[in-house]
């Protein structure tokens, strides 16, 4: 992972370990594999429990800019709990005094485009969709919105957001 890079010295005399560390090994973890994460699944009233689904996460950090990608497969003996959901970030979000909006996706009984927000200084995100196929306004994703969930679900959320450090 990228990071600070140094201060240089007025006549200092640079070695080529020194070279690598500075530039070439920030530029490779550019280019290097992103990082697996397994991400929380919460509830606000009762937490799920994935049993025989999966979750998985996958991010890249250069930077304080963190890439995300979080999906969740429900299987045949997961219980969705109750309240509103929320997943983990790999990192804490800055301050930086804004919300960020990313992209959810649920691939359910239907096809459902939502989206997620990260508050400032957070450490988890929630996904939003329409709250049913006839009433269009947003709200936090539940075991029944915007459908029932049932085995075989799928939840897609793709994002980017600065980090805390």
């Amino acid at each position: 992972m990228t990071f600070a890079p140094r201060t240089w010295v007025v006549g200092e005399v640079v070695s080529a370990a020194t070279m690598n560390q500075e530039i070439r090994d920030q530029f490779n973890s550019m280019f290097a594999a992103w990082t697996s994460y397994t991400p929380a699944w919460t509830a606000s009233t009762t937490a799920p429990v994935l049993n025989n689904g999966t979750i998985a996460g996958r991010y890249m950090k250069i930077g304080r800019t963190v890439i995300c990608h979080i999906n969740l497969t429900t299987g045949s003996t997961t219980t969705y709990g109750a309240g509103n959901y929320s997943f983990s970030l790999p990192v804490q979000a800055a301050n930086a005094g804004a919300s960020i909006v990313g992209h959810a996706h649920l691939l359910g009984t239907d096809r459902w485009v939502g989206e997620i927000v990260i508050s400032p200084n957070a450490t988890t995100t929630s996904p939003f969709f329409n709250i049913s196929t006839t009433n269009t306004r947003v709200d936090f994703m539940t075991p029944t919105r915007p459908e029932t969930l049932a085995a075989g679900a799928q939840l897609r959320l793709t994002f980017v957001y600065e980090a805390a450090s």
